[in-house]
């Protein structure tokens, strides 16, 4: 049975894109990643994608008078690859509603916090400033908000008297590696009747 094709949507550095990447090589993935779409020209995720030769769409909204243009043209590059499935990974945009309307209930994010506590820019920052003694990881399905989508799964990450952002961050990131290949796993093999 061929697998079905995603895409990853990643703005930065694309550990959690790595580590996605290292369980379809692993075969481990039930889904090929088709596609690296990245709307940051020079991030290091788009080295990743090249050093594993996963075809790449880099473009800098800048250059795009409105968002439905370039979501637009996100759009057909998407369907020439018989992509099915978005999995957000570090993707620092909001998604419009070009892509909504074509992908509904296909666009998951990953998310540093437990949601609906900590949305938007960096969650792990204002759960650090707040003095929480738990966070998290959230994975959930997009919609027109803020981390605002149905939630998928969570998971909790204990946080230390001693713990500095960046210890935080190293953890809450290693809970992200494992999470998110499981879920997406989960999802196509549900979306497909296969449970095992």
């Amino acid at each position: 049975m061929n697998k079905v094709k995603a895409a990853v949507f990643a703005s930065g550095t694309g550990s959690n894109f790595q580590a996605i990447i290292e369980q379809e090589i692993e075969n481990k993935l039930a889904c090929d990643i088709a596609l690296l779409v990245c709307d940051k020209p020079g991030a290091t995720v788009i080295n990743i994608a090249e050093d594993y030769d996963i075809p790449t769409f880099v473009f800098n909204p800048k250059n795009y008078a409105a968002k439905k243009d370039y979501e637009q043209e996100v759009v057909k590059r998407l369907q020439i690859m018989n992509v099915k499935w978005i999995f957000l990974a570090g993707y620092m945009r909001i998604i419009g509603p070009d892509l909504l309307h074509v992908y509904e209930n296909k666009i998951v994010n990953l998310h540093p916090s437990m949601l609906p506590a900590f949305p938007g820019k960096d969650a792990i920052g204002q759960a650090f400033e707040a003095g929480v003694k738990t966070t998290g990881v959230t994975v959930h399905y997009v919609d027109a908000g803020i981390d605002t989508g149905p939630i998928i799964e969570q998971k909790s990450v204990h946080v230390f008297p001693d713990d500095t952002k960046d210890t935080l961050q190293k953890r809450i990131q290693r809970v992200e590696h494992q999470l998110y290949p499981r879920v997406i796993n989960q999802l196509i093999k549900q979306e497909r009747g296969v449970f095992s």
